[in-house]
């Protein structure tokens, strides 16, 4: 790789200034876990500490070490490649470099796995952009900020962003002169109530990156999870080689869809008028785009039955009217997500290994419980909830009922984040690593390989979209 991809205008480029769209996925639940990809409850912080309890230290930094190893490895990235895309965007959890009880202590073995995908991604031809995708005190209220709490911290302690933006000039300067590196993405999904210190903080860390790299592209994700820059005015004119996040789901790709898709005019115009409302303030700018995060999820047979394919078959439609509508735009994207255990990864764990086959009656119960946030299928346990929403309803005043991030959150989410999601999914931690309970680190090890392209499965469907999509656009 002999020169830094830029932004130039509205479009990224390579030192000769030819356009590159950067089509991929996000390697969501690697470097940060999540509940819904790797199979557990809560957040990640919780399960570690419960499988050193359970386990020991040594044996649970063990597995957690191997799953590291095993979820990404050549393989993947060939296969990858294979499909005709171009680049991983790659999520971190800031306890890799740091920990809080010894804070602005780097953790150089942090790197040891991020170096490592990032050079296998590279001998395939294939760019990275790093995220952070849980920064210190928790930068939005989901699980996968791994804090443990609907209360965005980040936002209401100088000191949890000040230990970031150290952070990321630590990263900047170890990747500084790595060209395959696409560029950061300082903060995913950003849930800031006053929709400005968001924009104070990214000048500081945008400031931070550029006193020690000066070529990677920052890539700055929209206010209220991706979705809002009204309040951006005219920062970009501040900041070099830039450019925006937005992240693009449509509700039509989950459960809780409000009708089947059918790919109707009214609903792919629906789709686009979305779409285009959050690009708006990079198009009124003439400003770079990417779309960080999209895409459906997928019935599963366990769980759907013999309804799994015509459901998955509506999912694929809205696939490729988004792609449809990128196309049109020559929008880079990264697709969310390369693997998991079977909810929404282009390639996904056997039920036939050894992860899948000690846990299979808890996930069953997990599901049943509706404890994940993401995709929840509330069926079997709404009668339990929808008191309490009523409740609220009856005893709120209207004008009080959408605390923030609403409409991202309305009052009938919150109440399932705060009570499925936190509360019974604490109460199921435990549970969880006592499966683990007696085993060796031989045992432990082969748990782990579950997570090894040898022992996952293809999402054909999904594969073959992306995969005609890259060929469509390569040859345009």
């Amino acid at each position: 790789m002999s020169s830094y991809l830029k932004v130039s205008g509205t479009k990224v480029v390579d030192g000769d200034g030819k356009e590159v769209i950067l089509r991929g996925a996000g390697l969501g639940g690697w470097m940060n876990m999540e509940n819904f990809i790797s199979g557990y409850p809560g957040c990640e912080f919780q399960i570690r500490n419960a499988l050193a309890e359970v386990v020991g230290p040594i044996k649970s930094e063990f597995f957690f070490d191997k799953f590291l190893e095993y979820f990404f490895q050549e393989e993947d990235a060939k296969f990858f490649k294979s499909l005709g895309l171009n680049c991983i965007r790659l999520p971190f959890n800031y306890r890799h470099f740091e920990d809080d009880l010894n804070p602005r202590v780097l953790k150089e073995e942090g790197f040891r796995h991020l170096d490592r995908v990032i050079d296998l991604c590279a001998q395939q031809g294939i760019y990275t952009i790093l995220d952070l995708h849980a920064a210190a005190g928790g930068q939005n209220a989901g699980w996968h900020c791994d804090a443990g709490t609907q209360i965005a911290n980040f936002w209401l302690h100088k000191d949890f962003q000040d230990r970031t933006i150290w952070l990321w000039k630590e990263l900047a300067k170890h990747y500084a002169n790595n060209k395959w590196i696409a560029g950061y993405n300082p903060l995913n999904e950003p849930a800031d109530p006053t929709h400005t210190t968001v924009i104070k903080f990214y000048d500081q860390v945008h400031d931070a990156i550029r006193s020690v790299d000066t070529s990677h592209i920052i890539f700055f994700d929209g206010n209220t999870y991706a979705t809002d820059f009204s309040h951006f005015g005219d920062m970009h004119k501040k900041w070099q080689n830039t450019a925006y996040s937005i992240h693009d789901y449509s509700g039509y790709g989950f459960p809780a869809s409000p009708e089947d898709y059918v790919s109707s005019d009214e609903q792919r115009q629906r789709m686009k008028k979305t779409y285009e409302k959050k690009r708006e303030w990079m198009d009124q700018n003439g400003l770079c785009v990417w779309n960080g995060e999209w895409g459906p999820v997928y019935a599963r047979r366990q769980y759907d039955g013999i309804a799994t394919d015509s459901i998955n078959e509506r999912r694929y439609k809205v696939l490729k009217d988004q792609l449809a509508i990128y196309n049109q735009d020559r929008l880079s994207w990264s697709i969310w997500l390369y693997k998991d255990i079977g909810f929404q990864g282009m390639v996904y764990v056997s039920q036939e290994t050894s992860y899948m086959v000690l846990l299979k009656d808890f996930l069953a119960k997990k599901h049943r419980l509706a404890v994940d946030a993401w995709g929840a299928d509330t069926t079997q346990v709404q009668h339990i909830y929808q008191p309490l929403i009523n409740h609220i309803a009856e005893e709120i005043p209207q004008e009080n009922l959408n605390l923030y991030p609403f409409p991202v959150w309305k009052p009938s989410d919150r109440v399932g984040r705060l009570s499925r999601c936190i509360l019974v999914a604490e109460y199921l931690v435990k549970e969880w690593a006592e499966h683990f309970r007696g085993k060796s680190e031989a045992e432990l090890d082969e748990i782990a390989k579950s997570f090894k392209f040898e022992n996952c499965l293809y999402r054909d469907g999904l594969n073959k979209i992306l995969m005609d999509n890259a060929q469509m656009q390569s040859s345009s």
